[in-house]
């Protein structure tokens, strides 16, 4: 595995340009123009977040976005509510992956961009989720995928069900249109580092780690080890502004974050 280099200045705060709303801010705000009544968190810091990173503003992730290249994509269709969690991963892989997509999952219609994206050439999509819930015909490998990194035809899209075991079970059943595509079944004896939410099963991944699996087997290690990072760093911010403490920006999940966030050639450090 890469490893952060040698450290580096602290990761101060800054003003960084705002990129326009990524896929799963636009959801967010679909879904709450048809709510109604307010989404209240539960266990999560209460009060005004910032609109980037869903933060209190005193412990703002924005100025530590990665700014990576990534050739891959992301495709996630999300259970009703997952938009609206602040805890919810999703939101940090499209702020890294610039080609993530998001979508609403309904049981009885499917929207038409989503049919049009899985349809598009430039992509293979990749469905993910445990082989053994599916024929093992459609399950592939990780060298598959590895061996197909380098050709110039289609690009690998991950297609991530974002939702609760049992919501994301019921949504890989009831999907029709997604029963075509090869069966991305992720083999990791690494436990989940997430903390934000209670999970039955310490090898249930939440979905930031899902993608950042994906991004290994396709051959984007410094992409997989950075979201890795990102996520430790807004876990990091999170907790400590529902516990009330400070950040602090010289510990050892923001120096790791600092060696990896940037392209060699673009470090301003």
């Amino acid at each position: 595995m890469l490893h952060a280099s040698a450290p580096q200045a602290p990761l101060a705060p800054q003003a960084v340009p705002h990129a326009l709303p990524h896929a799963v801010s636009r959801l967010r705000t679909t879904r709450l123009a048809r709510s109604s009544k307010p989404f209240l968190a539960r266990g999560g810091p209460s009060g005004e977040r910032c609109a980037g990173c869903r933060l209190l503003p005193s412990h703002c992730l924005c100025a530590l976005r990665p700014a990576l290249p990534v050739r891959a994509g992301v495709c996630l269709i999300m259970a009703d509510v997952e938009p609206l969690k602040p805890s919810n991963t999703g939101w940090l892989i499209a702020d890294m992956v610039a080609d993530t997509f998001a979508f609403g999952w309904a049981r009885t219609e499917v929207d038409p961009a989503l049919l049009a994206l899985l349809a598009d050439p430039q992509w293979q999509p990749y469905l993910v989720f445990p082989g053994e819930f599916v024929a093992a015909e459609r399950v592939v490998t990780d060298t598959l995928i590895a061996s197909a990194k380098g050709q110039a035809g289609k690009r690998p899209l991950f297609v991530l069900l974002d939702a609760t075991w049992p919501e994301a079970r019921k949504m890989f059943r009831k999907s029709p249109y997604l029963d075509s595509f090869p069966v991305l079944s992720l083999q990791s004896e690494q436990l989940s580092r997430y903390r934000l939410r209670r999970s039955q099963r310490d090898t249930h991944f939440c979905t930031s780690e899902v993608a950042a699996l994906c991004l290994e087997l396709a051959g984007e290690p410094h992409a997989a080890q950075t979201l890795e990072a990102y996520l430790d760093v807004f876990t990091n911010h999170y907790l400590r502004a529902k516990n009330q403490q400070p950040v602090d920006l010289e510990d050892a999940a923001h120096q790791r974050l600092s060696g990896l966030r940037w392209p060699a050639a673009a470090s301003p450090l």
